[in-house]
């Protein structure tokens, strides 16, 4: 590991704004669990799904929406500025950004599934009655959507983008 792509990353704004954001993202339902004692949430209530064995949980919409942005898409972004640094300035193709992507979306799910497991190992029950971590069955969608989040940065940006452009034109 390059300690010297490990420091640049860690002084990137970007880096920083995907991870504040993505875990904000991430404890916006997990506070209004608390908050309610509900474990369904208000509006994505709406959209819930029926549990598929212990594997696929009933807030699956909620589950897509919060991991595209944390632990996966954030990761992805640490991922993506990590070996950016270590090539040293040289042009990295799309392809291999999205590789850079995928590494640091699986790594960061890694991460964070050990500390669900230890916190679920650990039986702390919320006000709504449940456990407060994971359970350790979901994981393997956990991976699936960080795959699938590499995507996000991309997506976010060309949203960006449009409404920049939308708010130029209006002004």
């Amino acid at each position: 590991m390059s300690f010297q792509a490990l420091a640049s990353t860690l002084r990137s704004k970007r880096f920083w704004i995907w991870q504040i954001s993505g875990a904000a993202i991430y404890a916006v339902p997990v506070v209004i669990r608390l908050a309610t004692g509900n474990v369904i949430l208000p509006l994505l209530g709406l959209l819930e799904t029926p549990w598929i064995d212990h594997y696929v949980p009933g807030n699956l919409v909620e589950k897509i929406l919060v991991n595209a942005f944390f632990p996966g898409g954030a990761g992805a972004v640490a991922g993506e500025i990590f070996f950016s640094y270590t090539k040293n300035g040289q042009v990295i193709s799309r392809r291999r950004k999205y590789v850079h992507r995928l590494a640091g979306a699986l790594l960061w799910t890694t991460a964070w599934s050990l500390f669900q497991l230890w916190g679920n190992l650990q039986n702390i029950w919320g006000s709504y009655g449940g456990n407060l971590f994971e359970y350790p069955m979901v994981y393997p969608l956990n991976f699936l959507l960080a795959s699938l989040s590499i995507f996000t940065p991309t997506v976010i940006g060309f949203l960006g983008s449009k409404l920049a452009k939308t708010i130029h034109k209006t002004a």
